[in-house]
């Protein structure tokens, strides 16, 4: 049995611990937050054995084996690197850190420690994503992707309002290409690699922080792609990626439940279809694979490297920082 701790009370982990439950290897042992309150509250309603108000005394606790991590962004360093150093097994949101410096630190610190560390990039390890990688010959010579990912936020309103949460402060790392962007970055470069060139814009709102954006991406191979997120308009239009053979349309790139190739002939085939789930129970079961065959070098954290390299640069380009990027760990 793992035993597991959680770090953040919202919403994003309660999801996490209906796909926990799920799993039969893993024991939620302590809700960890900085407010007794909260701490007891969350734990009440998800079963949770006990609470940790104190990060240290959850990293020393040796009735923990793993901490799943869902504080915001700019406070994912300093988390992680506790727990990894502490022995503990650590699934981290997505963005896993502010930068690719922060993130490669933490790797370094997790195989020092011969423990797990891996990004919750939950789309990727779902059976429609798995779909697309093995239908991507199907298509021919891939010429284009183009990734969508445009979700209107409630807390834009309170933004609008005066009301600065953070979802759109900077100061915690966060904004549309760390916040939803990352969901069409990810999934690129894990099918594709890195792009040879990219060229960034954001829309850039009052505060400093990014509310939408476009990543257009060459590659030297004769492929294109375009990543277009934002968290102040909705889009209806679906994700493709475009062969010279036919066009794979995916309904939606963070949570593929659909996709179907049209041939250039004239032919139809649906590759995927499955239930409209929250798709975070494949994300975990890889967790628990990974830390039963105590596999440190897993190769799910280079695309998070690759990930966290093309939106260092499309911030380098927009003009997006965070106090993140100012302190070297």
């Amino acid at each position: 049995m793992i035993r597991f701790a959680t770090i953040g009370t919202n919403f994003v982990t309660g999801w996490f611990l209906e796909a926990a439950r799920e799993c039969r290897e893993l024991h939620y042992a302590a809700a960890c937050s900085r407010s007794g309150d909260k701490a007891r509250g969350f734990a009440a309603e998800h079963g949770a054995d006990g609470i940790h108000t104190d990060l240290t005394a959850l990293a020393e606790d040796a009735g923990i084996d793993a901490v799943y991590i869902a504080s915001p962004n700019s406070l994912h360093f300093e988390q992680a690197a506790l727990m990894l150093s502490h022995g503990k097994h650590v699934l981290l949101e997505k963005p896993a850190a502010s930068n690719r410096r922060e993130l490669s630190k933490l790797l370094e610190i997790a195989k020092t420690n011969r423990v797990i560390l891996l990004e919750a990039m939950r789309s990727v390890f779902d059976p429609g994503f798995a779909a697309v990688e093995q239908a991507l010959p199907r298509l021919g010579r891939i010429r284009r992707a183009s990734f969508q990912y445009c979700q209107y936020s409630s807390r834009y309103d309170k933004f609008k309002a005066g009301i600065i949460e953070n979802a759109f402060n900077p100061a915690y790392s966060n904004g549309a290409l760390m916040d939803i962007g990352v969901y069409c970055v990810h999934p690129l470069v894990r099918l594709f690699g890195r792009p040879d060139r990219i060229l960034a814009d954001a829309v850039i709102l009052d505060n400093g922080v990014d509310g939408a954006g476009t990543i257009l991406a060459g590659y030297d191979c004769g492929m294109q792609a375009e990543l277009v997120y934002s968290k102040i308009t909705n889009s209806r239009v679906p994700s493709q990626i475009q062969g010279e053979e036919g066009c794979m349309v995916i309904r939606e790139i963070a949570n593929p439940r659909e996709v179907t190739i049209f041939y250039r002939n004239g032919g139809e085939e649906t590759v995927f279809a499955g239930p409209d789930r929250r798709n975070m129970i494949f994300e975990v079961r890889e967790w628990v694979r990974l830390i039963r065959e105590g596999a440190p070098d897993n190769p799910h954290n280079r695309y998070s490297l690759l990930e966290l390299e093309v939106m260092d640069e499309a911030r380098r380009q927009t003009g997006i920082r965070f106090p993140a990027d100012d302190i070297r760990p």
